[in-house]
Parts: structure tokens; sequence; C-alpha cells
């Protein structure tokens, strides 16, 4: 056995390699915007996903003749492509505004240096080669103002962040600008606790912050509850606190990043409530911007609809008809005008395509206020994924193997090039897909037997067909309570539908339910949707909230190759940056489902939409081709007395039949 070298060798040797490595992914970069240029001449799209899992299917392979696994192979370059596609952005935007070229910025922000808000903008400079003049402010109507006087060439605004939801003051100071939205960016934010170096945790009693990391921190700072809490206009700030303090005792939430412009160090790290915790930032210039037509572009826009039924369904309608996918809906009161809201707008689209414009021009006519906040360039990369056998880690002889085989055929299962006649999924009474409307209602276990019967009573004169029954992992004695539920439902002709959350709940679903709905949260577990196949009850599949429309297909296929054809599917939002542990309902995702497949499609509107607004998303349902909705009893309790209850449902229903 050799002897082993000296460990300063190796650590010299390691040194050495980083910087090989260094000076190959600058290399790498330089080659990427020669990319650009070529892309520039020839007007071929920024991405071309069809290459890069051609090569990260060759990178994997060679890096595993390397000794390299799979996944570590696959996240390197994801973080390489993804700046490589952000560089060449920059470029060709630069270059298709050559007014903004410039050697220096000034960027006006919230707080001072090493606030998240500082270093969103020094991290958007430094991708475009420029110096940044930082311009602090200590609210956003300063920041706004510094663009509008000419003391800033751009302004950076927080617009929403994954753990807290939305910045309703952002968007109330959109609303009275003249400032045109010219760019984005979205940073990781890494929640630490701050102090001076030799601080131990025991030693803190205050903590400066400011309210958006406390509320991003909530679980954390639950834990200690002997800490009080002292609000800050900025991160930065609540460091500068902690700097100049006499003693130990106070400590900042912020960056490691910018406590390190404080001399602070990081005790405590990952303080968030979500482990991914991203803020996405706009920028507003004086003056707007164009975008290059293959760079992926988002428009935002404000608009007022007007009191009337159906007013923003309509405005949604016209977006549908020409494709175009709406990626954010936020609402905000009209100060001065009680009751009624104006509506901003995320669509991913370029302001001059032919779509957007006929889009704008019928909203013009029917909408009672629009106006474009900016075109700018969409700066969400979505990482380059590969199949599981491209990751070469399923054995050929497993089940999995197979399944994933029989989804990678021509034809599609759920395809409508398969089976061109829409399924229709008969359950008893219920009736869901070719020109069928279902309506189900939702509850949660427990609840008493006694009540219940007057309840199925109200349901079945309402015109529900179904009762979703979740909870099943929280009910004891649960194939008693669950066979008298089940006696109740069959005797007012309701269809009894348990929701299956945890593996152990198919064996007690699989015996007592008529139909079997699939969590969204178990979407991916492939052991479920292989058992789920092979059953002879009805299935409907929910969407995970992290789910493509194409993986909740996959799932689909999986119960299709198994045998079970009696499959539909269930929208029910999907995770963005909107709101803090709120889904978003995606209802393009519906068309796209109906589009693509013979499956009928329900949606569940009761995790994203306010209960008062199911009834307008009823008619947004229906008219949007979906299949039937699923309403939770829970939300509707909400709307106040048994009365008003009622009426909800009457006109959630006669909007889906009308």
């Amino acid at each position: 056995m050799s002897k082993p070298q000296p460990l300063n060798h190796t650590r010299e040797q390691i040194t050495s390699l980083d910087n090989d490595l260094l000076a190959l992914l600058a290399k790498r970069r330089e080659l990427s915007l020669d990319v650009a240029r070529s892309k520039e001449v020839d007007i071929r799209p920024i991405r071309d996903t069809i290459r890069e899992k051609e090569l990260l299917a060759r990178l994997v392979k060679q890096g595993r003749e390397q000794g390299l696994d799979a996944h570590y192979v696959i996240s390197l370059y994801q973080s390489i492509i993804e700046d490589s596609v952000l560089n060449q952005q920059a470029y060709l935007h630069g270059r298709a505004n050559p007014q903004t070229q410039q050697q220096q910025y000034c960027v006006a922000y919230l707080g001072a240096r090493g606030s998240y808000s500082y270093l969103a903008a020094s991290r958007y400079c430094d991708r475009r080669q420029v110096e940044m003049q930082d311009l602090g402010c200590q609210s956003f109507d300063e920041i706004v103002q510094a663009v509008e006087s000419g003391h800033a060439d751009y302004g950076f605004l927080p617009i929403e962040n994954t753990s807290s939801g939305s910045i309703n003051e952002v968007y109330d100071v959109l609303q009275h600008t003249s400032l045109a939205i010219v760019g984005e960016t979205t940073i990781e934010v890494g929640h630490c606790l701050l102090a001076k170096s030799g601080t131990n945790i025991n030693d803190v009693k205050t903590v400066y912050a400011h309210p958006q990391p406390i509320s991003q921190c909530s679980r954390y700072l639950s834990q200690h509850g002997d800490l009080k809490l002292e609000y800050c206009s900025s991160s930065a700030e609540a460091m500068d606190m902690v700097c100049n303090a006499q003693d130990n005792s106070v400590a900042a939430i912020g960056s490691s990043e910018g406590g390190a412009l404080y001399q602070l160090e990081a005790i405590e790290s990952g303080l968030a409530n979500q482990k991914i915790n991203q803020s996405r930032f706009i920028v507003v210039a004086r003056k707007a911007v164009d975008v290059p037509e293959q760079l992926p572009a988002k428009c935002t826009l404000i608009m007022a609809t007007g009191q009337k039924p159906g007013a923003l369904v309509e405005a949604l309608l016209v977006l549908k008809a020409r494709n175009l996918n709406m990626s954010k809906l936020e609402s905000r009161p009209i100060p001065g005008t009680p009751w009624e809201e104006m509506f901003y707008l995320d669509i991913d689209a370029n302001l001059s395509s032919e779509p957007m414009q006929a889009a704008l021009k019928e909203l013009e006519r029917t909408t009672r206020f629009i106006k474009v906040l900016g075109c700018y360039p969409c700066e969400t990369v979505n990482p380059t994924q590969l199949t599981n056998s491209q990751l070469m880690i399923e054995p050929s002889t497993s089940k999995v193997s197979t399944i994933a085989s029989a989804a990678s055929t021509k034809e599609k299962r759920y395809s409508k090039e398969y089976k061109t006649q829409a399924t229709e999924v008969v359950c008893g009474q219920l009736n869901i897909g070719n020109n069928h409307l279902a309506a189900v209602a939702q509850l949660h276990l427990p609840f008493e037997i006694t009540a219940f019967e007057q309840r199925a009573k109200t349901l079945k004169e309402a015109g529900f067909q179904a009762v979703v029954i979740q909870g099943l992992s929280q009910q004891s004695e649960l194939l008693v309570s669950l066979s008298q539920f089940k006696k109740t439902l069959d005797q007012f002709g309701l269809v009894c539908i348990l929701m299956v959350e945890h593996e152990t709940d198919l064996a007690v679903a699989a015996q007592l339910a008529d139909a079997i709905i699939l969590s969204g949260t178990q979407m991916y577990n492939q052991a479920i949707l292989t058992q789920l196949g092979s059953l002879l009850l009805p299935v409907i599949v929910e969407r995970n909230t992290m789910a493509s429309v194409d993986d909740l297909l996959d799932a689909a296929e999986v119960v299709l190759s198994q045998g079970n054809q009696q499959l539909a599917l269930c929208e029910s939002g999907v995770s963005t940056l909107n709101n803090s542990g709120k889904p978003s309902l995606d209802l393009a995702a519906l068309v796209q489902l109906k589009t693509a497949s013979h499956l009928p499609v329900l949606v569940n509107p009761s995790y994203a939409v306010e209960t008062a607004q199911l009834a307008g998303f009823s008619t947004a349902i229906r008219q949007l081709g979906g299949d039937g909705i699923i309403v939770n009893l829970a939300n509707v309790e909400q709307a106040g007395n048994s009365e008003e209850q009622q009426t909800l449902l009457n006109d959630l229903l006669n909007n889906l039949y009308r």
C-alpha cells in the first residue's frame, strides 16, 4: 500500500485544479456569448432544449465512466446552462436597446448596502458587466421618485417571495407611476442569524429584522419565543444596528453575504420556513425597452374590468382564445372606489407579437381601464430534465422500467391519437366527460354521522352527484365509520369517492369506495399509480402543485398502462410566487389537458380561489371545456349563515350547468 502524500501537497493540487476550473468556466462563458452573436444574426431562440437534453445525457454517461454520480453532473451543468442562458439574454437585450448601454448605472433600491435589494441589484449589474452606483432608499415611494426625477437610472422593487407571498405595497405604488418595467431578477434568500464575531446563540436577547424576513422565519422565531423582535426598515438597517451595538446580546436576520459587509458572522443559518426561499424583483426605468423576438418575454399589465358578473372571466377568455399564458394574476383595491379591484397580470408573451397586440385591442374595448406596465425578458430558466432511463438509474428488469418504457411509446394512451373519442367515466349516477358535467362536494373527516344525513340530503338537492371524503388516515374506527357514511351516501344516490393521501389509505379505499381520487401529494408515487391501474374502480388523479402538465399526463399513462381506462384528471392549482402557502389555479393547464388528452378533467378551485369567487370560476371551467368541479365544503361554510351558503352553492352550480 503506497504512503499517502502530505495534506498540504494535496491541498495545493486541489487549489490548482480549482484555478483551472474557474479559467475553463470563464472561457465557456465567453463562447456562450459567441453563440448569442450567432443567434442575433440568425434570429434563433435562446434555448435549444433538445440540444440541452442531448448534452446532459452525454455528460451523464461520460461522468459515470469517470465515477461521477449522475445527479451531481446534472446539478452542476443545470447551473452552467442557466448562467449561459441569462448571459446570452442580457447580451441580446442590450444589443436591441443601445440607449441603455452605459459603463455605469445608478440604481435605487430599498435599504443600504447588504440588503437583499442591494444584492439583487448588484447581480443584475454584474451580469451586464457594468459598474453600479448605488442609491439606498427608505421606502418604495422614494425608489420610484428617484427614478422619475432622473436621480437614478433604474429602481429595484421586490414584487413577491415564495415564502411570504406578494408584496402589496409595491403593487399599490405601480398604480400611480409612469415608469416602465424593463427587467426582472430572482435571487435565493438565505436567511441567517447574524451577530458579531464570537457571539453564542445563548447570548442573543434581541433580534433586528425587516418585517418580511420576520414573516418568512416565523417558525424559527416561534421556537425561540424569548427573543425580543425589533422591526427595521431594511435588512441593512438591522445589520447596521448589530454592528454598532455595544455588546453581543443582539443579532440581525439577513444574508451571510450582506452580513460580511458589516463584519457579522452567521451563528444560525437556514432560518426560513421554506427550504426554497426566493424573492423576485422587478426593474423600473423612465422609458420602456424593446425585447428581441428570440428572447422569452413577459408582459405586465393592469386592468379594471368593472362590476358585472363574469367580467374577469371574459377578459381571461380573450387571452385563452389567443393561446396566451397568464403566469400571474393579482388583485388590489382601487383607492376611493369601494369594492372594486385593479388586476395585475403577467403574460408570457412579447408585447410586439400579433397575439398580444390583438388581445390588447380587444381588452381595450371590453375593460374599464387597461395599461401595459412593461415588456421585458423573462429570467425564469426552467432546468432541463432527463428521464430516469437517460439518467441510467433504473434496473432494466424493474416494474418501474417497464412502466417508463410503456410511457415512451409513440402514441400515449392518454392522447387523442391513441383514442379519438372522449373518455366518459361512469360511476353510479356520476358521469364525467364526453359532454357530461360533474359536481362533486369535498368533506374532511371527522364529522358526525347524525349531522351527515341532512348534509347529504342538502347536497343531493343542490345538484351534486358525488362526495369526496378526505382524511382517511386521521379517522379512528375507520371501517365502521366509513361504512355508515357510505350507506348514507347510497341512500341519497351520491357516489362515494375516497381520497388516498398515504399508501396506507389505499387498502381501505379499494374496499369501500365507489371511486378513488389520488391526492396530488402522491401523484409521483409509481407504486400507488400502478395499483390504481389494476383496480376496477374509477380513478381521479390530482395534479401535484409542483408538477407540469406533462408530469400529470405521465402519471395518467402509468394508470392506463395497467388496464384501468376509467380515469379522470383533476387540476387543483400549482405553486407559484403569488401567495404564501396558497397555490394558483392553472386554467391554462385545463386547456392544455383537454387539447392533448381524451381524458375528462375536473377542476378543484377550492385551494386557490377565494370563496366569494367560486361561482365565477365555475363559469370559466365550463367555458374552457372542463368536465366538472370539486367544491370543498369547508370553504363554503366560511361564506356566512346557512342561507348564504346555499345561495353560493346554487350560484356555483347554476353557472356550471348554464
